[in-house]
């Protein structure tokens, strides 16, 4: 299993826009992709209501990983994303 560790870029963190931007890209991996922060139990990362529920702000940490040809290449894009300022996307 892959796994990258990100620190959030958006000044609102995974909040609305960011959070949407974030579980299309994670659909469009093809791949099971999980979020979580400090250790909390990972959720489903194609799933708005997950990602938002794990309230990480600006700033913090969150881990995702991915299973499946291609995982390392997908996260090192999501994690681009995710350390990126989404609200100026």
């Amino acid at each position: 299993m892959a796994e990258r560790t990100v620190t959030i870029g958006s000044k609102v963190g995974l909040h609305a826009r960011p959070a949407s931007l974030f579980v299309k890209a994670a659909g469009e991996t093809g791949l099971p992709v999980k979020i979580s922060k400090d250790g909390s139990d990972p959720v489903d990362a194609t799933s708005i209501l997950g990602v938002m529920t794990l309230g990480a702000k600006y700033q913090e940490s969150v881990t995702i990983t991915a299973e499946g040809d291609g995982a390392d290449e997908a996260l090192d894009s999501l994690a681009e994303l995710l350390s990126s300022d989404l609200d100026e996307k």
